[in-house]
């Protein structure tokens, strides 16, 4: 295969608090960008197997964790900061301003069980 064969611009999915580029793609990883406009927020979720990594790009992220039955903690995230997030970890990420997050993550990209979702998309 060449290498004008492997270039891609990668795959968009319109959310409703924004969109996501899945910009790659692999039998064990995955690549998202994630930009979240300011005010939204993604649902409050954990994931069975997919283990996940954010990186902060731009803008101001709140991101809210909790283990199991524990508090909620929020944590504030700037531009260069990342957080690793494993499978069973509750979590949920608001744009405090618009943002972009680079998530490297295994690729079970479907394994989301959502808890609390503004957008009327809880279960899973």
């Amino acid at each position: 295969m060449s290498d004008l064969a492997r270039i891609s611009r990668g795959r968009r999915v319109e959310k409703p608090w924004g969109h996501e580029l899945i910009w790659a793609e692999g039998t064990r990883y995955a690549g998202k960008l994630l930009h979240i406009k300011r005010g939204c927020q993604l649902s409050f979720q954990y994931h069975r197997c997919k283990e996940e990594t954010i990186y902060l790009l731009s803008g101001a992220l709140a991101l809210e964790v909790a283990t199991g039955d524990e508090e909620r903690q929020q944590i504030q995230l700037a531009p260069g900061d990342s957080y690793h997030i494993p499978p069973g970890l509750r979590h949920r990420m608001t744009a405090v301003e618009d943002c972009v997050v680079l998530e490297v993550s295994t690729p079970e990209l479907d394994d989301v069980v959502r808890l609390e979702d503004r957008y009327g998309r809880a279960g899973g």
